[in-house]
């Protein structure tokens, strides 16, 4: 490792994953943090270790994406809530690569909920870009992401699969996003007719984990239909970040249901609980599951536990746990997606070593 050339890597955006993933760039031996580009303007002209509250590392932050061609790193890192187009284009054009962890995975719900005012769709426009400039964009996260690449290799083992479900089991109340939280439904009340729709846009990108994981067991999916279940907050919440009144939405359960001939196959269950006291309530199991049915049967559970030393009632820590598990699997993706062939891609198309990490030395 110690031979390798360090790729260079742009920094986006610094909400809850950008934050943690500028420190994680600091200590990553396989990468260098060239450039950090900031939304806020408050931000821009700040050392980027004093905007995510570490010690200075010694790169300003910026905030036109023409500074961010000018630096001409390997690889952008894009944690934004949601995909910049133009950023996109105007850095894929430039040759330079992108990783991100903002709603997209195959690109498919893009394409569906929100196509470009031009008529194109955003994956032809993505595609188009790479092509231009002989770079490659890739989309992932834990849960779209990670979590499924772990299901399908579990299949390894198996002489036959019949049905795929991973279900997603978290408090979902330590991420601090209230308009990504709005944006799903919660807040309002739980029979608004507006919900459940509002819910399955806001997460649709889930769905693409199945479209991702057929892909990879080569079937073809006829249909990805949704389904859920909302729970109501049975007394006022103060969450420190939020308010959420009696009786609005506070937990759901969502299923993006692959069928094929009518038969359900792979599935995708979000168990989230942000308020304690719902109705329904649902057992939390703060992990993700796999369970394969076919010859022999596989479960799985993967999970997350703090580093060594770390007390898990750090409320701070335990809150960059998700933020980590999010972020990590486009950071040690880079060097993979940089080595990969121009174009969109998705996990089906890097190797497996794309998703380890990498041995460092104790900071």
């Amino acid at each position: 490792m110690s031979q390798r050339t360090k790729r260079r890597v742009f920094q986006v955006a610094t909400g809850n994953v950008g934050s943690e993933m500028v420190g994680r760039l600091r200590d990553h031996p396989d990468l260098e943090l060239v450039g950090l580009h900031c939304y806020s303007v408050d931000k821009i002209g700040r050392d980027a270790g004093e905007v995510v509250g570490i010690e200075p590392l010694g790169v300003l932050a910026t905030g036109t994406v023409d500074e961010i061609v000018a630096a001409g790193p390997d690889c952008v890192n894009f944690n934004g809530v949601w995909p910049d187009m133009d950023l996109f284009v105007t850095v894929l054009q430039a040759g330079i690569n992108v990783v991100s962890t903002a709603d997209w995975i195959t690109g498919h719900h893009r394409n569906r909920n929100h196509p470009l005012p031009s008529g194109e769709k955003p994956t032809e426009v993505i595609d188009e870009a790479c092509r231009k400039g002989g770079s490659t964009f890739y989309g992932t996260g834990m849960n779209p992401g990670l979590a499924n690449i772990l299901s399908v290799v579990s299949t390894a083992g198996m002489g036959r699969v019949d049905h795929l479900t991973v279900l997603e089991s978290v408090d979902v109340s330590c991420h601090h996003s209230i308009d990504t939280w709005k944006n799903c439904g919660y807040g309002l009340p739980v029979d608004d007719p507006r919900v459940p729709g509002m819910l399955e846009k806001g997460c649709t990108v889930f769905g693409d984990a199945i479209y991702l994981m057929a892909d990879c067991l080569d079937v073809e999916m006829d249909e990805v239909v949704y389904e859920c279940e909302l729970g109501a907050c049975q007394e006022d919440v103060d969450l420190g970040w939020w308010t959420l009144d009696r009786g609005s939405v506070g937990a759901s359960l969502s299923k993006f249901i692959g069928m094929v001939d009518g038969t359900p196959r792979i599935e995708v269950h979000l168990e989230w609980q942000m308020a304690r006291n719902t109705v329904p309530n649902w057992d939390i199991q703060g992990c993700y599951i796999t369970t394969i049915k076919g010859d022999p049967t596989i479960v799985n559970r993967h999970m997350i536990f703090p580093a060594d030393g770390q007390k898990i009632f750090d409320a701070r820590y335990f809150a960059s746990l998700g933020m980590t598990i999010t972020g990590m699997p486009a950071l040690n993706a880079i060097r993979a997606v940089c080595e990969a062939a121009p174009g969109m891609v998705t996990s089906a198309d890097l190797p497996l070593r794309a998703f380890a990490g990498r041995f460092g030395s104790d900071r």
